[in-house]
């Protein structure tokens, strides 16, 4: 007792100051919130709404209630002194506001009355319910409908077979533990990272997001630990026959830069091009690759959160925020495909045909051999160039005449 009183009167003591308790007004912030966005008549139009939200109020409210059924936390619920909590549209706001516009987790108490660690609660309660609920249909690969779609489209870009481009993005990672930043820093960038490998369509549709990769590795770095041939290899991708300046090809590829691998699976443009065709070519193939950085910026203007950099700790939670803009833009994506002015000549050229493969294997033992052989198929060089050269040719004789012009 007199060590314990000693060395209480050496060392000066914390005082602790009486908790304050803010009584927050749910029920009036949900109803403001009804008044100016979800009432018959609201306070906003539907044009100010998708400004703000992102997507039309139809599809948010689709969100909302099908978040509902997949959680008790994004319904109506009583504490234990009987007061009701938070709505399931507060809670969906809060995220989608953080998502939308980058807001910091303590700027939406004014409104929304919700505190700071609440609303955190809610941005990663709502990724988790957007990748379990809508990943499976917003983030499948392409079914024999899709490729059709996407074959149409790109042939009328002079690209037969042509499934998509692909690039890889980097999300500056702020709260990126010291012990990690030496793997997750690459020199050109000089901050953590984590890097996106994604595929996309002309549609801007993303048909494959791998979010993992720490951002020291390149492009090449990240294809070899990504699944975007895990279908090819096991022969469940559907197959693309097709012929091009008299040549018969089975295999898709995808338009891709400088770094990738000379690859049939991968088509690159001709750097420092010389003659007509070439430089044609270079012209074409650069502009349709432009589809991945398109569904870049889009991607970015709608979700400010992953332009700007990540604050959160854990490096599943940064996973969970990305893969949920993705899955979200899908939604927004087909959402409004209806409105999308793309002009496709079914009737240019019906020689595409695609099908599943015959030799599809549902069982769980996939045979060595075959795996084997479908790589080699993926990573055919003496392919590559000759789909190349056929390519040129092909250009050359449908858009030559325009380029003299």
């Amino acid at each position: 007792m007199k060590f314990k009183a000693a060395f209480s009167a050496g060392v000066p003591q914390r005082q602790y100051g009486s908790r304050k308790s803010i009584r927050m007004d749910h029920g009036g912030a949900h109803e403001r919130l009804v008044e100016d966005y979800f009432a018959t008549e609201p306070l906003y139009p539907e044009s100010m709404f998708h400004t703000r939200f992102r997507m039309n109020r139809r599809l948010f409210l689709r969100i909302v209630d099908a978040l509902g059924q997949w959680s008790p936390y994004f319904t109506y619920r009583a504490d234990c002194a009987g007061r009701i909590g938070l709505s399931p549209l507060q809670k969906c706001t809060t995220a989608m506001c953080m998502l939308a516009y980058g807001s910091p987790a303590d700027a939406l108490d004014e409104y929304l009355k919700i505190g700071k660690s609440t609303a955190l609660v809610c941005l990663d309660k709502f990724a988790r319910g957007v990748i379990e609920v809508f990943g499976g249909e917003y983030m499948r690969r392409p079914t024999c409908e899709d490729v059709e779609r996407i074959l149409q489209v790109n042939e009328s870009c002079g690209f037969p077979r042509m499934l998509g481009s692909i690039d890889c993005m980097h999300w500056h990672w702020e709260k990126c533990p010291l012990a990690w930043r030496g793997q997750f820093t690459r020199g050109d960038y000089g901050v953590p990272t984590i890097v996106q490998e994604v595929v996309a369509s002309q549609d801007l549709h993303i048909w494959h997001a791998f979010f993992r990769v720490a951002g020291s590795n390149n492009d090449l770095n990240v294809l070899n630990q990504s699944p975007l041939f895990f279908d090819a290899l096991k022969g469940e991708a559907p197959q693309v026959q097709f012929s091009v300046n008299g040549n018969e090809y089975s295999t898709g590829y995808y338009l891709a830069d400088g770094i990738y691998p000379e690859w049939a699976a991968f088509m690159k443009s001709i750097t420092l091009p010389q003659t007509e065709k070439h430089k044609l070519f270079a012209e074409h193939q650069e502009g349709a690759r432009k589809d991945v950085e398109r569904a870049f910026g889009v991607l970015w203007s709608r979700f400010s959160i992953v332009r700007r950099p990540a604050r959160l700790w854990k490096r599943k939670s940064v996973e969970r925020i990305m893969l949920a803009c993705v899955i979200l833009h899908n939604m927004i994506v087909e959402d409004e495909r209806e409105n999308a002015k793309i002009h496709i000549d079914l009737n240019e050229n019906p020689s595409a045909s695609f099908a599943l493969p015959p030799e599809v294997n549902t069982s769980s033992n996939l045979r060595f051999a075959d795996v084997m052989r479908r790589k080699d198929d993926i990573r055919n060089r003496p392919q590559h160039t000759q789909l190349k050269d056929d390519l040129i040719e092909h250009i050359w004789r449908r858009f030559g005449n325009s380029h003299h012009n």
